[in-house]
């Protein structure tokens, strides 16, 4: 079975998203846009629109959530 290497299709993905993102502002104007992510265990979030803002807020949230309990119950990722 071929290995499969998770940083590449990862990688994909982002630029993937980033085309998607730029063709759709490009046919309505507008575009909502949010970036959320960790850096460590510290969540941090950026958008352009508070609503966008909320969605970020929450996933990071329930990331940070399932991360802990992942850490005490000893599952390694």
């Amino acid at each position: 079975m071929p290995e499969i290497n998770f940083a590449i299709i990862g990688f994909l993905l982002i630029i993937i998203g980033i085309v998607v993102l730029m063709i759709g502002a490009a046919k309505q104007g507008n575009a909502k846009i949010a970036v959320g992510g960790f850096i460590g265990p510290i969540p941090f979030g950026w958008a352009n629109d508070s609503e966008m803002m909320k969605y970020i807020i929450i996933m990071a949230v329930i990331v940070t959530i399932l991360f802990v309990i992942f850490l005490l119950r000893g599952i390694r990722l």
